[in-house]
């Protein structure tokens, strides 16, 4: 049976990567947009390579975003992101990807999608994730009207250096519970009694003090130390840890059921992408993967953080940007390990295995009582750049014959 073609655009955005599908060119019925999201990317791969389709083996490899007119007042764009699972048939949509948010901005801009040219020649696109129904602006140069590529800006984890793509996630308390604080407390005790079933050979203390935090997307926090952890390993030392991996995830499930995302274990173990999971320590002397080293002056906090039960080679940005977050909120696990800038204003640095990631964070008390907290905006910057454009295939044989029919026709 032959195979089908889509219109798609091959995108790095930060430390991730990316194929891009304008929404016009796939089926109105999102139900329908899973078989070719896994087929494109090459899932499910049992091998964990992804060597049939355009994934890298990785869970930031595996990736893809959709960008269509705005639905939302005020915004530029919608975009939708959606993390394929590598070695199972699973497409989640729970959860935004901050590093490829980067990367809307100038697709939307050379795609013809935006047109938000400023007399500096730059650009300011409003973007609206559909994910967390959260407001991302992105602001970039332009040259001859299209987003920039060249510049000095240096993001660890990426080679060489690129224009700088500033983002700002306005409002990013409550991305995926609706509350900054989901239990409404800045440190909970997470139970693991009834986990046994979803992370068999679970071994250590069964209560875990935690900090369960959602901005840009929801987080665990954990201290590295309660885990007989440094926080300091690199990532490789933590896939070899299984036992350590099997606790992050248990944690990672009692902290979905208590955040509300999920209603049973079951089900938050069908959920991976979120909460991510993080283990915290103080900033300390470390390596990084380009075999350069941090110093314990150079950082703030030292973050090491899971997703799809993969240790990150570089912290998932959505996940620094909460973590940026808890560190300003008081009595949380980050606020009590994070060294303190010298004025409310100074960003967060965030000490992780390809080096550092600053990011601001804007939070302030909020209410009368001064118990609550509300997280004004988080600000990073990244570069992107466009890899690869043209069409994109999938074997029709593993498509349903109705979505057959659909792509044919279109």
């Amino acid at each position: 049976m032959k195979q089908l073609k889509l219109r798609a655009v091959f995108m790095r955005g930060g430390t991730s990567k990316a194929v891009m599908f304008r929404a016009a060119d796939l089926p109105a019925e999102r139900e329908l947009w899973a078989p070719i999201f896994l087929g494109v990317i090459g899932s499910p791969d049992p091998n964990g390579r992804q060597l049939d389709g355009m994934g890298g083996g990785i869970s930031s490899l595996s990736k893809i975003c959709v960008i269509g007119p705005p639905t939302r007042a005020g915004a530029d764009v919608d975009y939708t992101f959606a993390q394929v699972s590598v070695k199972d048939a699973a497409v989640d949509y729970s959860g935004n990807c901050g590093n490829m948010s980067s990367a809307v901005g100038p697709f939307a801009v050379d795609e013809g999608l935006a047109a938000v040219a400023d007399a500096a020649g730059a650009a300011a696109v409003r973007i609206h994730n559909t994910n967390t129904r959260k407001l991302i602006v992105a602001h970039f140069p332009l040259d001859a009207g299209r987003a920039a590529v060249d510049g000095d800006f240096r993001l660890p984890g990426v080679a060489g250096s690129g224009a700088p793509v500033r983002l700002d996630f306005m409002e990013p308390g409550g991305a995926g519970t609706g509350k900054l604080l989901p239990t409404e407390n800045p440190r909970d005790t997470l139970d693991l009694d009834t986990l046994d079933a979803a992370s068999p050979g679970l071994h250590g203390p069964r209560g875990i003090e935690v900090s369960m935090v959602d901005a840009a997307n929801p987080c665990v926090f954990v201290a590295a130390e309660a885990l007989g952890a440094s926080g300091v390993e690199m990532p490789e030392e933590l896939e070899a840890n299984g036992a350590l991996l099997r606790r992050l995830e248990a944690i990672r499930i009692a902290a979905s059921l208590r955040m509300g995302i999920a209603k049973t274990p079951e089900a938050a173990a069908r959920i991976p992408s979120i909460p991510k999971v993080a283990m915290i320590a103080p900033a300390r002397e470390a390596c990084t993967l380009a075999g350069e080293t941090l110093a314990a002056d150079d950082a703030d906090v030292t973050v090491r953080m899971i997703s799809i039960g993969q240790p990150h080679r570089a912290v998932p940005l959505t996940g620094a940007m909460c973590l940026a977050v808890a560190s300003r909120i008081e009595g949380t696990v980050v606020s009590r390990l994070a060294r303190r800038g010298a004025s409310p204003g100074d960003p967060v640095r965030i000490a992780q295995p390809s080096g550092l990631t600053v990011v601001g964070a804007a939070v302030r008390r909020a209410g009368d009582s001064g118990h609550g907290w509300f997280a004004e905006r988080a600000t990073v910057y990244r570069t992107a750049r466009r890899l690869m454009e043209g069409w994109v295939f999938v074997r029709a044989s593993a498509l349903p014959q109705k979505l057959r029919e659909a792509l044919a026709a279109g």
